[in-house]
C-alpha cells in the first residue's frame, strides 16, 4: 500500500470554490467522502427525502468507484436531513442501498442546508482491506 493520500474530484463547482475533495483516501486504507447531495449535473434532482437520498448515496458511491471501491467496502454512513418526518424515507433508502452491507450509520436531524430545497445529506466512509484483509 503506498504511503500517499488519493483524492477524487467529482467536478461539482463547490469543491474548487470551496477547496475540498470529494473523496480522500487514506494510506491505512480509510476512506472518506464528503458530504453529498441530489446535486446532479449542477442540478438539484427531482423527488422527494427518498429520491434524494438515492441521488445523494449515488454521488458518494461514484466517489468511491473512482477509487476502485464500491458498496460492499462502506464501513459508515451519515444521512443528514431537515425534518424529522423524513426519517423512514431516508431509511427505507440506505436499506435498499446497504442492507447487505450493514455499515455503522447515523441519522441527524439538521436546520438546513446550502439550498432550502435539498432535505438530505449523506457522508460515506469505506474501507480498502489490505492483502489478506478479512471480509467480516
Amino acid at each position: 500500500m503506498s504511503d500517499a493520500v488519493r483524492r477524487v474530484q467529482s467536478g461539482a463547482p463547490w469543491e474548487d470554490a470551496f477547496g475540498y475533495a470529494r473523496a480522500v483516501e487514506l494510506p491505512n486504507g480509510l476512506v472518506l467522502v464528503s458530504g453529498c447531495t441530489s446535486v446532479v449535473n449542477g442540478v438539484i434532482a427531482e423527488g422527494g427525502p427518498y429520491e434524494q437520498a438515492v441521488n445523494a448515496f449515488g454521488v458518494a458511491l461514484d466517489a468511491l468507484a473512482g477509487l476502485g471501491l464500491g458498496r460492499e467496502d462502506v464501513v459508515r454512513t451519515r444521512m443528514y436531513l431537515t425534518h424529522a418526518r423524513d426519517v423512514d424515507e431516508v431509511g427505507r433508502a440506505h436499506k435498499e442501498l446497504f442492507d447487505a452491507v450493514r455499515p455503522a450509520a447515523s441519522m441527524l436531524i439538521v436546520s438546513g442546508f446550502v439550498d432550502p430545497s435539498l432535505v438530505v445529506e449523506v457522508e460515506v466512509e469505506a474501507y480498502r482491506r489490505g492483502e489478506g484483509g478479512s471480509a467480516s
